[in-house]
């Protein structure tokens, strides 16, 4: 299974991502290695397009429900059976397959990871050792490079973390800070703009679990950044970035449109 995963994933996204740094390097293009890391990325989004369109919009008809979906729980709390059918029942007459939501979630996974697997080799502080693995894995001669693969960009060094280089440069902790922050933006878009009114003073478990979430995981990436080296940060970051492009036009600003108001008439 392993072999299969590296064979249809994991060296096709190694050979893309090499490619790319030998054309912009040989272009004399500078920072050619943190480039091609955004290029690798916005093709992986690209390519999981389709898939995650899908998702947002799966997303976006369950919230549109949930007033439905509420007034059903409340109705027949005291049967499970009929309020499955009766949610079954709504979710068939909007042609809403609840599970399609989940799917392609499923499906980007194996390709987020061998994507992570990839930038974990590309920015490795063995640079020798990298070199030599990415030859090895070259799918044409002239993809092959003969010296190590340059990791600065903008001043930063994309294969080191911030944790590591916090000391001698404190202004690393702006990436972290910048990766949580555009995560949370994101997530906060995924919700709905007004917050489903409480019953009986209490919030029911999803909002509850949303709203926890909402934190939870910005602050969970941002502990990832800083722990991790820049250059998976600049991956994230930019596939974050066009996330919220995506999330924007399918769905607008969402959960975020109470903020934006809120700065807007400061």
């Amino acid at each position: 299974m392993g072999n299969i995963f590296e064979i249809l994933l994991i060296q096709p996204i190694t050979n893309i991502g090499l490619a790319l740094y030998v054309l912009l390097n040989g272009a004399g293009i500078p920072f050619a290695l943190g480039f091609s890391i955004i290029l690798l990325t916005i093709i992986i989004r690209l390519f999981l397009y389709p898939i995650m369109s899908k998702q947002m919009k799966s997303a976006k008809s369950m919230q549109m429900l949930a007033p439905h979906l509420s007034t059903i729980k409340e109705k027949h709390k005291d049967d499970k059976k009929k309020q499955q059918e009766e949610m079954m029942k709504l979710y068939k007459e909007h042609g809403i397959n609840p599970a399609a939501g989940c799917l392609p979630l499923i499906i980007q996974l194996p390709v987020l990871w061998s994507l992570y697997k990839v930038l974990s080799t590309i920015v490795s502080s063995d640079s020798v050792k990298v070199m030599k693995d990415l030859n090895q894995t070259a799918y044409f001669e002239w993809m092959k490079i003969s010296e190590p693969l340059h990791t600065g960009f903008f001043g930063l060094n994309l294969a080191h973390s911030p944790s590591k280089e916090f000391s001698v440069a404190p202004y690393l902790i702006l990436v972290p800070v910048l990766t949580g922050v555009s995560q949370f933006i994101l997530s906060k878009m995924m919700l709905p703009a007004e917050t489903p009114p409480k019953k009986d003073g209490k919030e029911d478990f999803q909002t509850t679990f949303q709203k926890q979430s909402l934190f939870i995981f910005p602050i969970m990436i941002g502990f990832f950044s800083f722990s991790l080296p820049v250059g998976l940060s600049l991956y994230w970051n930019t596939f974050t970035l066009f996330g919220i492009l995506h999330q924007y036009k399918i769905g607008g600003w969402g959960g975020m449109l109470p903020i934006i108001h809120k700065i807007k008439n400061r």
